[in-house]
């Protein structure tokens, strides 16, 4: 078994929730020798000859195990274009496009010839399954979806190490376009699904395919999963044709320029610098040391918590819609009872967010700009804990993140917060992974050291940023 079987199914499941697909993502693997369909468990063979959209049909909406070599194929087209065989002379010379795709037996020949195949001689058989069910480890992974969560799709591809992507459109031959077409090359290709696909595919009107190198999988997720974070999202909401979207625009569309002068701005000789990590990283160690050394610190969980304080103006909205149901005894928030309720309702929290957040960012700018105004050249730390998952990276020049280990971080939050083991990695689950958080820093403190080595590497960081 190969290291990334046992790992499909939690990734396809995932997968599945944020785009919503309505077919499995089909596995694809092409074998040199067509005794290797023997080998992988429930596979069926077609009943008849078939093309190859039917046999995908049958994996992505019928939940099967399929396997083909040339002779089950129906046409020379199907098994050409997976390198099984040569095309006869009747094909490559545009007799075959000529009777029903264009006007010319020349223009057929072209057609034929512009579309991909993979290299005859060196596959006899082609294996596709459900790729949920961890059949075998794919060459590649059929995704089929409407134009909204292709386009999601391909944001998701484009987060990491961003380039343009290109499709083509060969016509009457969309497994080409996708199937040949990402082996030949290694790069993702969305293709429309053709006449053929649709009749004998059971394509729907909507739905395109893009077919992936298998190992593009892993970042077609991680890039799912950081723009759900930042509120982009399948199904795509709609705003309203005739409605005031200034509140429902993001900031990068609005306030962007407003904002970043507000930070970096009002220290014009100096830096400020986000400082975040994980639960039990020991960023307040961090912080601390960067304290000592003159740095200027903001802590957002403190003022998140100030901002909520009994006669501001954010608590008395907040008691106004929640209730007083919502205060512990003497007054203040409960912020548990405040944090259950908006965890289950999306529109509460949107509320409490509306309450809160442009009270917190105000008092933000106002210290920062005091901090400038006090010393031009400061170094400003800001605390920030969900500074990547909030995506207030841009407001930074400079990110600093704390990492710890997932083993160490275990054990620290366990003894901080007297817990158990099942309780502690409940916590750490729920939370992003340090690793995604270092993708956006320009300096990592590895704190699984001793407090020694933590301090030195704060002082180099602290040096740099002077």
């Amino acid at each position: 078994m190969s290291k990334k079987q046992g790992k499909w199914e939690k990734l396809v499941r995932r997968m599945e929730i944020l785009l919503r697909l309505r077919s499995f993502p089909v596995a694809m693997k092409m074998l040199e020798k067509k005794e290797q369909l023997q080998e992988i468990p429930f596979l069926r063979r077609p009943g008849a000859k078939s093309t190859m959209c039917q046999i995908i049909n049958l994996v992505r909406n019928c939940d099967w195990t399929v396997g083909a070599d040339l002779d089950d194929f129906a046409l020379p087209t199907c098994s050409s274009i997976l390198g099984l065989n040569e095309l006869p002379s009747c094909y490559t010379d545009g007799t075959f496009r000529s009777i029903v795709w264009v006007q010319t037996k020349e223009d057929g020949k072209r057609y034929e010839a512009a579309i991909p195949r993979i290299k005859t001689g060196q596959y006899e058989a082609v294996a596709m399954a459900p790729l949920v069910y961890d059949p075998f480890e794919p060459d590649i992974v059929l995704i089929y979806g409407n134009p909204a969560q292709m386009i999601l799709l391909i944001n998701a591809l484009q987060f990491e190490d961003y380039e343009v992507m290109q499709f083509h459109c060969v016509g009457e031959s969309s497994c080409s376009d996708a199937i040949a077409r990402c082996y030949l090359n290694g790069k993702p290709a969305l293709s429309i699904p053709c006449y053929g696909e649709r009749r004998y595919g059971h394509a729907q009107d909507d739905e395109l395919v893009m077919a992936l190198p298998a190992g593009h999988m892993e970042k077609a997720l991680r890039g799912l999963e950081i723009l759900y974070r930042k509120g982009v999202r399948y199904p795509i909401s709609y705003a309203g044709a005739e409605g005031d979207l200034e509140k429902a625009l993001p900031v990068a569309y609005t306030t962007l320029e407003e904002r970043i002068e507000k930070v970096r701005g009002t220290v014009p000789e100096g830096v400020v610098a986000g400082l975040t990590g994980v639960i039990a990283s020991g960023k307040s160690t961090v912080s601390t040391k960067l304290a000592e050394l003159g740095a200027k610190l903001i802590d957002f969980d403190l003022i998140a918590r100030q901002v909520v304080e009994p006669g501001k103006p954010a608590y008395n909205d907040v008691i106004k819609y929640f209730g007083t149901q919502v205060c512990q005894e003497d007054g203040t928030l409960d912020r548990k009872k405040i944090s259950d309720v908006v965890f289950k309702d999306m529109e509460k929290r949107k509320k409490l967010e509306e309450f809160t957040h442009p009270r917190i960012y105000e008092e933000f700018f106002r210290q920062v700009a005091e901090y400038g105004q006090e010393d031009p050249a400061s170094v400003v730390i800001v605390d920030i804990p969900l500074l990547v998952e909030l995506n207030l990276m841009y407001l930074f020049e400079k990110i600093i993140v704390v990492s710890v280990s997932p083993e160490t971080q275990k054990i620290r939050l366990m003894e901080r917060d007297d817990i158990d083991d099942e309780e502690a990695s409940r916590i750490i689950a729920s939370q992003l992974p340090v690793k995604e958080k270092k993708g956006f820093a320009d300096w990592v403190i590895e704190n699984d050291g001793s407090r020694e080595d933590t301090l030195d590497q704060v002082e180099r960081v602290f040096t740099a940023l002077k």
